[in-house]
């Protein structure tokens, strides 16, 4: 029997890319836990809740199933599929090998429009940890690098990188239950806003590099912990990240 998905929101049909507005449908049924990891859902019923035909679902769950993050079951329906710690390193890996030069680029490209617009989501993430909203600023970190992967001009890594953080959300992508408080995360952007901010490709590169191998061995050593795994984070670090 497959699982519900009625609680997915209609899709506006007259958009031009119901594929790409399926995939952002789904993506937020991931991310606010509506699509549960490990549920068997049907292609059919996602289809009907989100008012659309099965062709753009179909394209959708498939650029999703490219990334890992789902599976489908022959004749049943698909599954959202929690990575395990292997898995996770992997992400990390692709996210720092794609987001560091991205940040580099970023302050090659930073303008008086851009920045404004960075330090303002910087700011609604600054005001959400003293507010302690843990929803509030995790919408914003993700806002956070989405601009500084629009201002390095390429959409292929932005929308990899979309999938990736979806992906590793799934496995407590927060770090901050437990690990750390959302002002230790905060701190972390500040010098990769300043740096793009300045133009300082070279500091930009090495904070945003900072930040997610920080962020990674924390997730890491969580998802070894979590899954009662034998293997080793820093072994698994070394072999898959440095």
């Amino acid at each position: 029997m497959t699982a519900a998905t009625s609680s997915l929101q209609p899709i506006n049909t007259q958009q031009v890319t119901l594929t790409d507005r399926t995939l952002k449908a789904v993506r937020e049924g991931i991310r606010t836990g509506t699509l549960i990891p490990g549920e068997l859902y049907s292609v059919y019923r996602l289809a009907e809740d989100l008012g659309v035909s099965r062709s753009p679902v179909r394209d959708a769950l498939l650029r999703l199933a490219e990334t890992g993050i789902v599976n489908f079951e022959r004749n049943k329906g698909f599954r959202v599929v929690l990575p395990g710690p292997k898995e996770l390193a992997e992400m990390i890996s692709v996210r720092i090998s794609l987001e560091v030069p991205a940040a580099q680029r970023a302050a090659l490209n930073i303008g008086n429009d851009i920045e404004n617009s960075l330090q303002a989501v910087y700011l609604s993430m600054e005001r959400a940890a003293l507010n302690n909203d843990e929803p509030l600023f995790m919408n914003e970190d993700q806002l956070l690098h989405g601009v500084i992967l629009k201002l390095a001009d390429n959409s292929y890594a932005e929308r990899v990188i979309e999938t990736l953080r979806d992906a590793m959300r799934l496995v407590g992508a927060s770090t901050i239950k437990g690990s750390r408080d959302l002002g230790a995360v905060l701190v972390e952007h500040k010098p990769i806003v300043d740096a793009i901010c300045a133009g300082n490709a070279l500091e930009a590169g090495r904070a945003m590099s900072a930040h997610l191998r920080t962020t990674g061995r924390v997730l890491l050593a969580d998802a070894v912990k979590r899954n009662n795994s034998n293997l080793d984070p820093d072994e698994l670090w070394e072999r898959l990240i440095n």
